[in-house]
């Protein structure tokens, strides 16, 4: 079920590339990086084809990619910040969020919020919803910006790069990151059940 849903997303970016260029690998770069599960591992390797095929440039592609990673994140840190923690105190009981964990969330923000931003925009899943946190958190916005440019041109290079040198089997690099962007995913779910099996092992102790 999973495989047949990366196929058709893979499809979509495909020719929505194909068909607007650059302009296409910054709307699906942006999309990416405000919370769309479109998969980067097939838009800028497919992007890195286009160049082998001398459709277009590696440093336009890079350029673009990252300036769409960017706008992405703005969107998904603007979305956090104007309305995130206000949703979140009022309605964040019901999914075991409480004061103090936003609370837990501003300080790690404040003290390690550069480093969080960076290495987040590094890893598969995460890299997509890194940015509600920090805007929830209210992170310093210059620190945010610098940050997640640092952290989204590797990778955005990267896989344009790969997709350059990989040519016609470009598609292979999904294939080979399937199984690591799986692991990172269960990773996630094994913190959230932890997450919330702290929760209700406190609600039951403070009850």
């Amino acid at each position: 079920m999973i495989t047949k849903i990366i196929d058709v997303l893979a499809a979509i970016v495909v020719g929505t590339i194909s068909f607007l260029g650059y302009g296409g690998i910054f709307l699906l770069m942006l999309l990416e990086s405000s919370g769309v599960p479109v998969p980067s591992e097939v838009i800028m390797p497919f992007s890195g084809f286009l160049v082998f095929k001398g459709q277009l440039t590696l440093i336009a592609i890079v350029l673009v990619g990252t300036l769409g990673n960017v706008a992405g994140s703005l969107l998904a840190y603007w979305i956090g910040h104007r309305g995130g923690r206000p949703l979140i105190e009022k309605y964040g009981k019901y999914i075991l969020i409480s004061k103090h964990d936003l609370d837990l969330a501003d300080r790690w923000f404040l003290n390690y919020g550069p480093l969080t931003v960076f290495f987040g925009r590094l890893l598969p899943v995460v890299r997509t919803y890194i940015s509600f946190p920090a805007g929830i958190a209210k992170m310093n916005l210059k620190k945010f910006i610098i940050y997640t440019t640092l952290g989204a041109l590797p990778w955005v290079w990267l896989f344009g790069w790969l997709g350059v040198k990989m040519g016609a089997n470009w598609e292979n690099i999904r294939a080979t990151l399937h199984n690591f962007d799986i692991s990172i995913a269960l990773l996630v779910v094994v913190a959230v059940g932890w997450y919330v099996w702290r929760h209700l092992k406190n609600k039951k102790k403070y009850a």
